[in-house]
């Protein structure tokens, strides 16, 4: 089946602002493929149609592509760093980054301005998670509305696999029958840019999804394992929302999302002595120096403990 092009506006703005067919072809090749999620390629879509309009404010910007020069682009960031956050700006110049090095590919252009372009070094904040004892009070809370059985063991299966694997909600949502090997404890994800890896997700989860199996009944290898009330799979969004039901039945903030338990996972991993290496394939990191942030977490609640332990501290 051919693809359908992809829109990058969903607001029902024109799209024919200048460049916008290049734009299209890359996010459709993209969501083809799957190196993309959807998501992303929203997001890229709005990123580049926003340098489209700023190309065209500034010079009459035709849409040619082949046109663009370096200074451009840091004429952009420049401006952008004034009015933007820096996030916002590294993310923004990603997705042209991508783009521009995917049309040079194709012989759209014959060389990439964004080549030699120079950010400045994001800040590198720490994860919120939930400790411990905070996580524990989550999985034990009740409910504060009425479910069914069948709805509140599929809950609880959620959490429990989210903590107990480090899965992102994307993942979770997608786990289809015959992913999850309830004999050896291992499952099988789809993660970002198209990756599969498999990771163990505990005695607890699992103990949780045969209770909401033993309920539901299980699934064939082509259906999804976690069901929406009306059938079909788990939408993020229903997670997000179950979630802050949960935080509020067990008291704890609620502005924590599904994430905070994939970063709980890691973080009580290595707290407990788990290699660093390891957690690196348990979360699907393509880098170690993205798991290594977690290993800041650890050392300052050492640092705490070394201050209240030894005598000479």
């Amino acid at each position: 089946m051919k693809p359908r092009p992809v829109q990058s506006d969903d607001d029902g703005e024109p799209t024919d602002w200048p460049g916008f067919k290049e734009v299209s072809d890359y996010l459709t090749r993209q969501l083809a493929s799957r190196r993309l999620a959807p998501r992303t390629c929203l997001t890229y879509g709005r990123s580049l149609k926003g340098f489209a309009l700023w190309m065209q404010s500034n010079g009459g910007w035709d849409g040619d592509w082949s046109r663009l020069s370096a200074r451009n682009l840091r004429d952009f960031v420049i401006e952008r760093q004034q009015t933007h956050q820096r996030t916002s700006v590294h993310n923004q110049v990603s997705a042209l980054r991508a783009f521009l090095a995917d049309l040079r590919e194709r012989g759209g252009i014959t060389s990439t301005p964004a080549a030699g372009l120079v950010l400045p070094k994001l800040p590198r904040s720490l994860p919120k998670f939930l400790t411990e004892p905070q996580t524990e009070a989550l999985l034990e809370a009740d409910s504060l509305e009425e479910q069914t059985p069948t709805a509140e063991a599929r809950d609880q299966a959620v959490l429990e696999l989210l903590y107990g694997g480090g899965l992102r909600v994307s993942e979770l949502c997608g786990i289809m029958g015959g992913d999850l090997d309830l004999a050896t404890g291992l499952v099988r994800l789809m993660g970002k840019g198209s990756k599969e890896r498999v990771v163990p997700v505990g005695e607890t989860a699992l103990a949780a999804v045969r209770t909401y199996l033993a309920l539901r009944g299980s699934p064939g290898r082509g259906e999804p394992l976690l069901l929406a009330p009306r059938g079909g799979p788990m939408h993020p969004r229903a997670v997000q929302l179950m979630l802050k039901r949960k935080l509020a039945a067990a008291g704890l903030p609620a502005d924590l999302t599904p994430h905070k338990l994939r970063h709980a996972c890691a973080t009580h991993l290595l707290a407990n002595g788990a290699d660093l290496r390891l957690v690196q394939e348990q979360l699907g990191h393509a880098s170690l120096s993205t798991t290594q942030i977690y290993t800041h977490l650890t050392v300052a609640k050492l640092r705490e403990v070394h201050r209240k332990a030894h005598p000479r501290a």
